[in-house]
């Protein structure tokens, strides 16, 4: 009889974020297609700045054991440096290995730009953004060294469209896709791969957001019903794995059962005067002939405005 080995079959995964919402569903999904996981949440809030629990992520890995999974639990903050070095040693002392990391974990502090303090800007900063680069930055030379390695690291709309009241998520967000695709560009020649994920998904972190009119509202029901956790894992869990072995530095939109590639800057339009330009000059002609190109304001509803398949 032949046996169908899952993607990620003998492999080691660490999933961050991994006792709620899409790291769960990244970690119990890892685990079904074969994977050693590394189970970590700090156990805390949706919102961050409290003490944290080993509990949510003991319960995960131990749902994972009792499937006849391999499962370890790990409760540090991806924002602390020390605490995503003692993830790293976990797997290699727990497994000999690591070949995966998928990075889901984040929190939100919204706020208009205008109203923010510095702490809610620097708490989402540190975790999304720094804390990107801290379990990246602990895997890096052992996925170089055994050429081999993937990064499943998770952008938001709000990052490359854009929402009102998330600058400090937004600039996170978008610093990852950039973070992204440097590590893909690094990493090539020695096999090390990075991709981002934008994820539309109901989760405990999305519920936080305020619902302030119908319209709002209508959407969070579309949300809950029709753009789940476990639809965007199948993703992170594909990018994970060696099946997708030729994807890197992509970027991608998981929207229930859509998957979208996104298009990443590039020139749209250009001008040149010989005799160069003034202030005047850009203002008199330069800005007019762009403007039909520019991009507008709207947010990300108004690019992905249908209802999710």
């Amino acid at each position: 009889m032949e046996v169908n080995l899952g993607v990620l079959e003998g492999k080691v995964v660490l999933v961050t974020g991994g006792a709620n919402g899409i790291g769960k569903e990244c970690a119990l999904l890892a685990a079904r297609e074969g994977a050693k996981v590394v189970v970590n949440d700090l156990g805390g809030g949706a919102s961050g700045g409290d003490a944290g629990s080993a509990g949510p992520a003991e319960e995960v890995a131990t749902e994972i054991r009792k499937a006849g999974g391999d499962a370890v639990s790990n409760s540090d903050s991806v924002s602390s440096r020390a605490g995503v070095a003692r993830m790293f040693e976990q797997a290699m002392d727990t497994y000999k290995g690591l070949h995966a990391v998928i990075n889901p974990a984040g929190i939100l502090r919204d706020k208009m730009f205008h109203k923010m303090t510095d702490e809610e800007w620097d708490i989402v900063i540190d975790v999304h953004l720094n804390g990107s680069y801290n379990v990246c930055h602990a895997a890096i030379n052992h996925f170089r060294e055994q050429e081999e390695g993937s990064f499943v690291l998770f952008t938001s709309t709000s990052g490359i469209i854009g929402n009102i009241g998330q600058a400090n998520y937004s600039a996170a967000k978008m610093g990852i896709v950039g973070l992204s695709r440097i590590i893909a560009m690094e990493g090539a020649m020695k096999n090390v791969r990075s991709n981002v994920i934008a994820p539309f998904a109901w989760s405990r972190m999305i519920a936080t957001i305020p619902v302030k009119d119908e319209a709002s509202a209508k959407r969070v029901e579309r949300m809950k019903n029709h753009m789940r956790a476990d639809q965007v894992a199948q993703l992170a869990v594909s990018l994970a794995s060696n099946a997708c072995k030729d994807v890197s530095g992509q970027i991608f939109v998981a929207r229930g059962n859509e998957i979208f590639l996104m298009s990443q800057p590039r020139p749209v339009r250009g001008m040149a005067k010989m005799e160069g330009w003034t202030p005047q000059t850009i203002a008199d002609h330069c800005m007019p002939a762009m403007k039909p190109s520019f991009h507008d304001l709207g947010a990300t509803t108004s690019v992905f405005g249908w209802d999710p398949v």
